[in-house]
Order: structure tokens, then C-alpha cells, then sequence
């Protein structure tokens, strides 16, 4: 009771400075209350997976009450006008890590930082990412569960972003891609355990989880493959045993979680889909076996381009990370769209994810361009984007401009099904009803 009455205060002393805040910030409160029409040059309907014509979205109370076709602003309600633009459902990006972000410096800034410089800079990263259009993230790993103080800062107004369902730490083995003290001199690294989200074992494998539940976590993150970032020397033999999968998935979803397995290596990725897990993060050296047993226990695929793109590039760059890490982002990251594609062919589930962070944030639409480069049709990589990462985030609400869903509305300013690249220039973003960015300006917030 005392947290959803400070809350409802917040809101209130929030609404009430926005009233002082001039023409842009009241924008920002016209979506709080009665009736919005959003009036679009287009429409693309997600589920259908075709682009309708002149279209109007009426909103209040933070969901769609209606999508009808032309230009229709009841009695009494507040127009807003995007002129020719596309309306679409708010983006989803279904791997992001918002309390970290890629540097030259990131390796030694580990040392220095406290852990609040990691989050005060995420409130900066989650307004990139909400301002890029994506009002609805996974974020699939972080240091400490700083990133449920994130999500909760957001939920309740104090910061603006996307919606956030959070794994917390990710959970591995000793000296595997989880491992925080990989590289840390014998002194300093240690011997992580289940509260740092490392297990060695079953019975560490259910402990981990509740620790999750116990902590406030929405999903859990496993690592049974090596990883690009870390310090080790494999980026892909396998971390965690099969039994180790399956104790986390089991507890897991007695929990009522879903899992999502951080795999580069065939063997990783098998062990992962028998385990029982929802979806494999990266698949970069998925096989016909993987993509096999991935369409027939009905595994996700989130293919993560955007990462494997950039680390090619920064691994050319003299310095950017550490000799191990150079070496295996240069050879991973080239391989991930390749794979991709095949997995896309073969009819594998495919949801929109990037793992920004390994990239900076806000640029989270050129996975738009890559996924369109490894042969799926602009069309699909949308739905990637909504109705497919809603179905994989069980939150059906998510995704579609419908009545009875949350009001979550961005518009671009053209056609994205002809020419991809537009999903780079977002003029304008709702969340659950409020709007952000209008005009391609981020409206003051409170």
C-alpha cells in the first residue's frame, strides 16, 4: 500500500511541474487524460503484415480504444496530427543490456566506476533507446540488479524510457561468459557464487533462479556457451551442462519465468533447446541439428546482428578490446548474419533483438537494415519487432495497433516496408498513452 501511494504522488507533483513547463511539456500531458486521436498518413498492421492507408488511433487511458480508417477526431477529443507519416506499435528489442555501453575504455572503467556512475549513466541510455522508438525492452544481463532500479525509476515516472522486463545477472558457470572476474588478477577475482549469479551443479542451478525471484527479477539469462566480451578463451565451447539447463529452466518456469540462453557454439545451442529454454541469444554456429530441434520444440531465435556487425569493426580497431576479445569478435561477429539468414529459411521463430550495449544506445534500428540484408523481407523484420517479440515476452498486449491494447504508437515518415532504412528516423513516439518525441523533438519531462 505505502509504494502505490508514493507512486500516485509522484504522478501527481510530476503532472503538476508539467504544468509549468510550457507548450511542449503540456503536450506531454494531453495524452494523461480524455480521449487522443492520432491522426496517420499510414498504418501498418502487424498482424495482417500489410500497410493500411489514412488511419486514425484514439487513445485514453494509456490503451487504443479504437483504430479506424481515414481521418475521424471524435467530439471532445485532442488531434494530433503526423501528417503523411507511418504509425506503427511501439518497438521491441528483445536483447539490450541498459545500465552498460560499449567504450574503448570500458575494460578498465570496470575498476574505477562505482556502481552508481553505471546507473546514473542508464537513465541516459534508456532515454536514447525510448527516443530511437523502442518503448518495450529485455534486457538480458547486468552487474548487480541495478537495472530493477532502472525499471522501477521508469515505471514510476522519475526518469522517462522504455518498459523494461529484466533477467538481472546473468547466471553461468565458473570462469564461463558470466563470470564478472574473468581476466581479474588471483587476488581480486575471487570465487563468485550463486549471489553473482555463477553455479557449479543442479542444486546451484535452483538456487540461482529463486535468488532471481527473491531479487525482483522478470525473466532469467543463461550463459551455456563462451561469449565474445569476456576474457576467456573460447567464444563458444559449451559452459553448462545439460542437467545444469534443465534445473534452471525447470525452476524457472515453476516460477513463472522464461529463459533466454546466451549461445554461440552448436553444441551450446543444442543443450539449450533440449534444456527446454524459450530462446537462443546470438545462435551464431547454429547447425541443421540446432535449427531442427529449434523448430520442433519451438524455440525462439533473437539473432542479436547489430552486435556481430559491430564487433567486426572494433576488433580492427588497435586497442578497442583486449587481444582475446579482438580475436573472437572477429571471427563470431562474422558468421552471425550468415546463420541467421539460414535459420530465417528454415522457418526458425525469429523476434528483433540487437544487444545493444555492445553497440552504443539509440542506434537500435540498424538491426532493421541487417536483418533486411540477410534476405528477410522489410515486413518481417517488423513483426520481428512487435507481434513476434510480444508473443516471445508473453505480453500479448504488446505489438499491435488494436483496440484494447496498450497505447504504444511511433510514426516514421514514410513507407519502412519500401524503404527499411526509415525505422532510423522515428518523428514520433508514444508510451502507454504519453507522448515523448513529436515533431522529431523529445518533449520536457517533468
Amino acid at each position: 500500500m505505502q509504494q502505490r501511494e508514493s507512486t500516485g504522488t509522484l504522478r501527481a507533483v510530476g503532472l503538476a511541474l508539467l504544468a509549468g513547463l510550457g507548450p511542449c511539456a503540456s503536450a506531454l500531458a494531453v495524452a494523461e487524460g480524455g480521449v487522443t486521436a492520432l491522426h496517420c498518413g499510414h498504418l501498418v498492421d502487424t498482424v495482417a503484415g500489410t500497410v493500411r492507408g489514412e488511419s486514425t488511433v484514439l487513445v485514453s487511458a494509456g490503451r487504443i480504444t479504437a483504430v479506424q480508417e481515414g481521418n475521424q477526431v471524435p467530439e471532445g477529443a485532442t488531434p494530433v496530427e503526423l501528417g503523411t507519416m507511418t504509425c506503427l506499435p511501439g518497438l521491441i528489442d528483445s536483447h539490450t543490456h541498459l545500465t552498460q555501453e560499449t567504450s574503448p575504455t570500458a575494460y578498465n572503467d570496470q575498476f574505477r566506476w562505482n556502481l552508481a556512475d553505471s546507473v546514473v549513466r542508464s537513465t541516459v541510455y534508456a532515454r536514447r533507446t525510448l527516443m530511437a522508438g523502442f518503448t518495450t525492452v529485455r534486457n538480458l544481463g547486468d552487474d548487480q540488479n541495478e537495472s530493477v532500479a532502472l525499471r522501477n525509476a521508469i515505471n514510476a515516472g522519475v526518469v522517462p524510457g522504455p518498459r523494461i522486463y529484466t533477467a538481472g545477472q546473468a547466471i553461468g558457470s565458473t570462469g564461463g561468459h558470466a563470470d564478472p572476474t574473468n581476466g581479474y588478477r588471483h587476488d581480486l577475482a575471487g570465487d563468485p557464487g550463486v549471489q553473482q549469479g555463477i553455479i557449479n551443479g543442479v542444486d546451484d542451478a535452483a538456487k540461482a533462479v529463486r535468488q532471481h525471484y527473491k531479487q525482483g527479477d522478470d525473466l532469467i539469462k543463461i550463459m551455456p556457451s563462451g561469449g565474445v566480451m569476456d576474457e576467456g578463451s573460447s567464444g563458444d565451447n559449451p559452459q553448462l551442462t545439460l542437467d545444469e539447463v534443465r534445473a534452471v529452466v525447470s525452476t524457472a518456469h515453476d516460477y513463472g519465468f522464461t529463459v533466454a540462453a546466451h549461445a554461440h557454439g552448436a553444441e551450446a545451442i543444442r543443450r539449450a533447446i533440449l534444456g527446454g529454454v524459450d530462446s537462443i541469444e546470438h545462435g551464431s554456429y547454429l547447425d541443421d541439428e540446432d535449427i531442427r530441434l529449434m523448430k520442433e520444440h519451438g524455440t525462439w531465435l533473437v539473432p542479436t546482428l547489430s552486435a556481430g556487425d559491430w564487433v567486426v569493426q572494433k576488433a580492427k580497431v588497435p586497442g578497442y578490446y583486449p587481444p582475446q576479445v579482438a580475436a573472437k569478435a572477429a571471427v563470431i561477429g562474422a558468421v552471425i548474419q550468415g546463420n541467421a539468414a539460414h535459420a530465417y529459411k528454415a522457418g526458425v521463430k525469429i523476434a528483433f533483438g540487437t544487444d545493444a550495449a555492445v553497440y552504443p544506445h539509440g542506434q537500435n534500428a540498424h538491426e532493421f537494415e541487417l536483418m533486411v540484408q540477410a534476405g528477410m523481407p522489410p515486413m518481417f523484420t517488423l513483426q520481428a519487432a512487435t507481434t513476434h517479440a510480444a508473443e516471445l515476452l508473453h505480453h500479448p498486449e504488446l505489438g499491435v495497433l488494436a483496440a484494447g491494447k496498450v497505447a504504444d504508437v511511433v510514426a516514421v515518415p514514410g513507407d519502412p516496408t519500401r524503404d527499411i532504412g526509415l525505422m532510423k528516423q522515428v518523428r514520433f513516439v508514444m508510451k502507454a498513452g504519453v507522448i515523448y518525441k513529436r515533431d522529431g523533438v523529445e518533449l520536457a519531462q517533468p
